[in-house]
């Protein structure tokens, strides 16, 4: 599961960036018109924020499986959700998460 989690997380990384590189690309670092852009329809508002709501939840979740869990390096799903997307903050934690899963076990890292 760490390489399915592994691979998800690049994949989860790249392919937002791709989006987003186009836009730098033409507009350059502009937070208000990125912002407008985004909530510029009804139907991608919505999913917008169900992407909003689903990161809150994921970060609750994650913070407190990751006491109960001893999942070192939770703390970066947060710049992960504002950098790329619950796209990488997701699969990254789950991955971090299976890390600390092997070490419970006595596996050797992988």
């Amino acid at each position: 599961m760490k390489t399915l989690y592994l691979s998800a997380t690049i994949v989860g990384t790249l392919v937002p960036w791709i989006f987003f590189g186009g836009f730098l690309a033409a507009h350059g670092i502009s937070l208000p018109l990125f912002v407008a852009e985004v909530f510029a329809t009804k139907p991608a508002s919505g999913i917008a924020v169900d992407l909003l709501i689903c990161c809150v939840v994921f970060w609750i979740w994650s913070w407190r499986d990751a006491k109960e869990t001893n999942v070192r390096g939770w703390w970066l799903t947060v710049p992960a959700v504002w950098l790329v997307g619950l796209s990488l903050a997701l699969p990254l934690y789950l991955w971090l998460r299976e890390d600390a899963r092997e070490g419970e076990r006595g596996l050797p890292p992988t």
